[in-house]
């Protein structure tokens, strides 16, 4: 009797054993098709505001624009982000503006020449960046003297729960339209 109690304990031990070792470490990484979360989305990218500009910077220390998406999708779970605006801009699926949802990377072109900055759409026509002249800062983007022109286009990394919505204060107090310094 004791024999078959250490073999059904054995048993046991070895199938729970079995679960912890092949489960996923969280649910995003359990399949590729994971939403994420909106309000995730919000709460991260805004407690950078303020945070300064840095040039290669990748941390709350200073950011530059692509240092801070990175550093945002990646406190999301998203680590598979480019390091450059540039290289950004060749990855996920391509979207109009028209059809921008929360999460989506918006590109601009900054310098003339080609992708030169990136930031988080974050809805209601506004996104967040880390801007070179003002830090971290949400800004709308059709704005007709800087950033509605510098617009190139957008790209879908992750698909965020819209069933969350995240709506931008209806005030446009927290959004800074100064143009950047070229």
């Amino acid at each position: 009797m004791d024999y078959l109690k250490l073999i059904r304990n054995t048993v046991l031990t070895l199938a729970a054993a079995f679960v912890i070792f092949f489960a996923p470490v969280n649910e995003k990484e359990a399949s590729a098709e994971s939403a994420y979360s909106i309000d995730e989305l919000k709460e991260v990218s805004s407690k950078y505001l303020g945070v300064r500009y840095s040039y290669g910077g990748t941390s709350a220390k200073g950011f530059d624009c692509s240092g801070y998406v990175r550093h945002v999708f990646k406190e999301l779970g998203i680590t598979s982000l480019n390091r450059t605006s540039s290289e950004m801009y060749t990855q996920g699926t391509k979207v109009k503006k028209s059809d921008l949802e929360p999460g989506d990377l918006v590109f601009f072109n900054t310098s003339g020449k080609r992708i030169s900055h990136v930031g988080i759409y974050i809805g209601s026509g506004k996104f967040i960046h880390a801007s070179t002249s003002k830090g971290v800062i949400k800004t709308s983007i059709n704005d007709k003297y800087y950033w509605g022109k510098k617009y190139v286009g957008a790209k879908r990394i992750a698909n965020f729960s819209t069933a969350e919505a995240l709506v931008a204060d209806a005030d446009d107090s927290d959004v800074d339209n100064t143009p950047e310094e070229e």
